[in-house]
Order: C-alpha cells, then structure tokens, then sequence
C-alpha cells in the first residue's frame, strides 16, 4: 500500500513538474495590419496561390489514417482499419460508409462518419493549417519575441471540431513555418510546442509537411502528393 502511495506521489510530482516545465500563457499580441502582413508572407513563402489550385490532395497520418482529398469539391475519403468513409465535405448527410468493402447501413453509421470528420478536420491541419490563417473566423494577431522577432498568434473563433483553439507560429526569414506553440482543448498543456519539418515541394506546386516533433511523439504524414 505504502509502494503504491509513493508511486502515485511521484507520478503527481513529474505530471507537475512537467506541467509547469512546458506550460506558456497565451500571449495577447496585437491585431491589425501589421498581423496581417506577417500572415500574408506566410503564404506566399508557401506559395499559397498553388494551394489554391490544388485540387487533390492524399496523405496517410502516421500510417493509421488515410485521405484522398478532392479539396475544391469538398469530398475525401478517409480509410483507417476496414472503414472506408465517403465524406461530403459540404453536405455531411451525403456521405457514405463501407466495412469491408461492403456498403454499411447500420447503427453505427452516422458515428462513423463522425468520427471520419474528427480524423480529418485533426489530421489535414497537420497538413495545411499555415494556408488557413485568412479562414472566415480566424483572428491574426502579432507577438513580439524576446529575440525581438516577430511571431504569428492565429485564433479560431469558429468551425473544425474545436473552436476557440489558438496558434502561435514561429516563422524563419523567409515566413516559412518552423514551429506553433498551441493552445489547445485537447492538449492539457498550454503553450507546448510542435515542429513544422520536411517541408516539400508538391506536384502542383504547394509546399507541404512531412514531420512534426511533439515533446517525445513523431507525428510523420506519408505519402504526400498534391496535384492541379
């Protein structure tokens, strides 16, 4: 008994610890033009016209979840385990659900395609979240670094799974995306920190992630194509 307090004991102590190591409260900043600019040399760093353009898109989230994105017709199909889930990006009651192979009307449908939406508005942020930040509902604000740089802290007011969510990207000299420290519901942690890595140029021109390090998790996305 007195083994199992002890280990409890230190597991509260690391947690805070821990907890008090990473944590950052989230900074004011400063909206207005300013803010905006910054953004704006973001996108163009990352050519955010090709994006733009960019029909298709197609990647895996850790090998666990997989996406072919038809972005301007609002459909993807998101494929983890035997689930294939159709999803109408524009009309939800539209989407379609097959296991194994076979189309699926049960019960559990409409939790499937839930649950397809989760995954995607999740994991396509790891994928394009810089080309969002002049998204209907999104507050820009500047944050002056005390290595007097200047970083981007980007506010969701609305939409994805989790409105209210907060970003605060650091960008090398040319605005390309290094890392975003987050504010987040499902992370406990305010302020922790996750690269943005392995940047690459896509077919249709769009620059694209591969790697994000998150404390001690990889977070790798395969097979990144984007195409016209």
């Amino acid at each position: 008994m007195f083994a199992s307090l002890s280990l409890i004991s230190l597991l509260v102590l690391f947690c805070g610890i821990f907890y008090f190591t990473y944590s950052e409260a989230l900074p004011a900043g400063k909206q207005g033009e300013a803010a905006d600019r910054l953004a704006q040399k973001m996108l163009d760093a990352l050519a955010y016209e090709a994006y733009e353009e960019t029909q298709f898109l197609a990647w895996s989230f850790r090998g666990k979840h997989h996406y072919q994105w038809y972005k301007n017709r609002g459909l993807c199909a998101v494929q983890w385990d035997d689930v294939v889930v159709q999803l109408d990006l524009k009309n939800q009651g539209n989407s379609t659900v097959s296991v194994q192979g076979q189309p699926y009307l049960g019960a559990d449908k409409e939790l499937l395609i839930n649950k397809a939406l989760a995954y995607f508005n999740n994991d396509s942020f790891w994928l394009v979240a810089p080309y969002k930040v002049f998204d209907e509902g999104v507050e820009r604000r500047l944050v002056s670094q005390e290595n007097d740089s200047d970083a981007l802290l980007v506010s969701y007011t609305s939409g994805g799974t989790t409105p209210g969510d907060s970003y605060l990207w650091h960008l090398n000299e040319q605005g390309i995306p290094t890392s975003y420290q987050m504010w987040v519901q499902i992370i406990p942690v305010p302020g922790i920190s996750a690269s943005w890595e392995d940047w690459i140029t896509t077919e249709s021109g769009a620059q694209l992630p591969r790697f994000h390090k998150l404390l001690f998790l990889d977070i790798i996305l395969d097979s990144v194509r984007g195409t016209k």
